[in-house]
């Protein structure tokens, strides 16, 4: 959930390592700090808080990184993990004032090494797990090895999952960087080279980029980079030109990221829907590669917001294609001895790429022998290089924590892969499959119509903004939205809230109903919405604030709401079956509103992270 950035062999390298650290904040941090190496001495500077905080604390020492002309340094963004969040627990952690480590991850026997460099004499200053790493090199490095050397012994003394960068004064123009499974990527320059979580924070520097792949381990120079596989034997590994992405860490006008990028929307689904949906309405997935010769199970995994995209993507898939879906939490997956009797296929969904429970869910699969696919918005990431076959979401960086086009085109793809599956099996005409194509086609005005309702949803944004706690409900397709519509709320605003599938109402959740408890319901004239308004008329019973957001004839039915949202008339076949598209756009903008009235981060929210890369 980290940020790492660092640079060799550039003048004023700690200057460059902020603006990496910049690119980084997406993530969500709540500390940072920075290394460098002058005059023989390791600097280190520290502060608890957003990125502006070190840079203030950096530009009051005289001799920082930030002011000197070194040519290493390296930096660190931190999402409190093991220990609270403090300048001592911020990264870099060093040992003697001679060796610094930056580290993403958890070494999972940190406590035992601990115990023993304690008995040893080395004295701890954090709580963090990260600590035992510099002690480690110090260790090694007293015995009489080299960085390279040191480091892989330290590599054989832990365990977890980690990237980390060190640095040491006895070898001031080297760095050692190592990865099990927290994704790392390594940079390379003229006469320099570079170290970043991902792409993006060093894409300032350089478009040539390396991906170290598990269990690598580097030593880096001025002019070399040697990289290593687990068994300590030198290997190439692929070298990728990137594109930096112009403006992408500006708002354009936005107040922010999440705001911009709900709006996108209609230009920006187009990218995912013209991938794959031709001029002559063929879907271009290819359903071998995805594992379907044959009418087999299909296994959706993945966590939070694209876990909720894999529920909807479950009914489009078993409507549509009359083939069985079973979905997955990523982070249970394989903790509980799963069965694959009847299963060929694997399908994981994940924005970045890079979250450690759908990374390892994802592997797990493989062990079991199943085909491996991924929906992924990051081209090259380590989800994306170890699936057997990827479908990318191609919507731009996605930098607000609370993802929202994202969701969006994930959504897109399940719906296509479910429409050809559909063909493929015969469960559906070419006549059928060419109309669905032409609503997605007319899916981003759709979306467009739909972010229109902002004015309305604002006015319930006021109204709702001080609630304790509120509970959506959906049925069908949209009892996912009723899930994500929650998450959505309470992960930006810190309001309580949950979603349920409307006939569980009574089965529970009912007993939390009471005097103007915000209770808000998306619902579309789909055949079923009798018995969904019949459970939100037990609420209103009991004395909750009903909201619905619904099409005309929808409202007409359930005329106690207390608000009402009408959305755009679109045609009944268009509506019913693509409503999750229709109502995710509410979904976002309610959050939003709301968030923004209470004056939260919208964008880094407390305790979350873009990247989720420990377990």
């Amino acid at each position: 959930m980290c940020g790492v950035v660092a640079v060799i062999g550039k003048q004023n390298a700690g200057k460059l390592v902020i603006e990496g650290l910049k690119k980084l904040e997406y993530r969500g941090y709540d500390s940072a700090g920075i290394a460098s190496v002058s005059s023989e001495t390791l600097n280190i500077v520290k502060s608890e808080g957003k990125l502006i905080n070190l840079i203030n604390k950096l530009s009051e020492v005289s001799n920082s990184s930030l002011k000197s002309v070194n040519a290493i340094a390296m930096g660190h963004t931190r999402w409190a993990t093991h220990g609270n969040v403090s300048v001592e627990n911020a990264h870099p952690l060093t040992s003697e004032n001679r060796v610094a480590v930056v580290h993403n991850g958890i070494i999972e026997n940190y406590a035992f090494i601990k115990n023993k460099l304690m008995s040893e004499g080395y004295s701890f200053k954090s709580q963090t797990d990260t600590e035992v790493l510099p002690h480690l090199f110090t260790k090694h490095i007293k015995l009489g090895n080299n960085l390279l050397q040191a480091g892989r012994l330290v590599l054989k003394d832990i365990k977890g999952a980690f990237a980390f960068v060190a640095m040491s004064l006895d070898f001031p123009g080297e760095l050692f960087v190592s990865r099990n499974s927290s994704p790392l990527a390594i940079g390379l320059g003229d006469k320099s080279n570079f170290v970043g979580s991902d792409a993006h924070s060093i894409d300032h520097l350089t478009q040539k980029i390396i991906y170290l792949e598990d269990g690598d381990h580097a030593l880096i120079n001025f002019e070399d980079v040697q990289i290593f596989n687990m068994n300590n034997e030198k290997v190439d590994r692929k070298i990728i030109n990137i594109k930096a992405e112009i403006g992408l860490i500006t708002k354009g006008g936005y107040r922010h990221f999440m705001e911009k990028e709900i709006f996108e929307q209609p230009s920006v689904i187009p990218q995912t829907i013209s991938t794959f949906v031709k001029d002559n309405y063929e879907i271009k997935i290819d359903l071998n590669k995805l594992g379907f010769k044959n009418k087999n199970t299909l296994l959706i995994s993945a966590a939070g917001t694209s876990y909720y995209a894999a529920m909807v993507g479950k009914y489009w898939i078993e409507q549509l294609a009359d083939l069985p879906v079973i979905i997955d939490l990523a982070s249970e997956y394989r903790y509980r001895k799963p069965s694959v009797f009847g299963q060929s296929a694997m399908l994981v969904i994940s924005q970045s790429g890079e979250s450690l429970d759908t990374l390892m869910a994802l592997r797990h699969g493989k062990e079991l022998g199943l085909n491996t696919n991924a929906i992924v918005n990051v081209e090259g990431s380590t989800i994306d290089r170890e699936v057997d076959y990827s479908l990318y979401t191609r919507v731009g960086a996605e930098i607000g924590v609370a993802s929202t086009k994202s969701f969006m085109s994930q959504l897109v793809i399940l719906f296509l892969i479910a429409v050809a599956l559909g063909k493929k099996f015969n469960n559906i005409t070419t006549a059928q499959t060419q109309k669905i194509c032409l609503n997605i086609l007319a899916l981003p005005s759709a979306i467009a119509q739909m972010l229109n309702m902002e004015n309305e949803i604002k006015l319930v944004a006021q109204n709702i903004k001080n609630a304790k706690s509120i509970i959506f409900l959906g049925r069908g397709l949209l009892y996912p939205l009723a899930l994500e519509g929650a998450l959505k709320l309470k992960e930006i605003s810190y309001i309580h809230a949950e979603g349920f599938a409307a006939g569980e109402m009574k089965h529970g959740p009912i007993a939390l109903i009471e005097d103007q408890v915000p209770v808000i319901m998306f619902l579309v004239s789909d055949g079923n919405e009798d018995k969904a308004i019949s459970n939100l008329q037990e609420a209103y019973s009991r004395g909750a604030k009903i909201i619905l957001i619904a099409d005309k004839n929808c409202i007409q039915k359930a005329s106690f709401a207390h608000h009402k949202i009408e959305i755009p008339n679109f045609e009944t076949d268009f509506k019913s079956l693509l409503s999750p598209f229709l109502m995710a756009i509410p979904a976002q903008l309610l959050a939003y509103h709301v968030a923004n009235e209470r004056g939260t981060d919208v964008d880094q929210p407390r305790n979350l992270a873009k990247s989720v890369t420990v377990e």
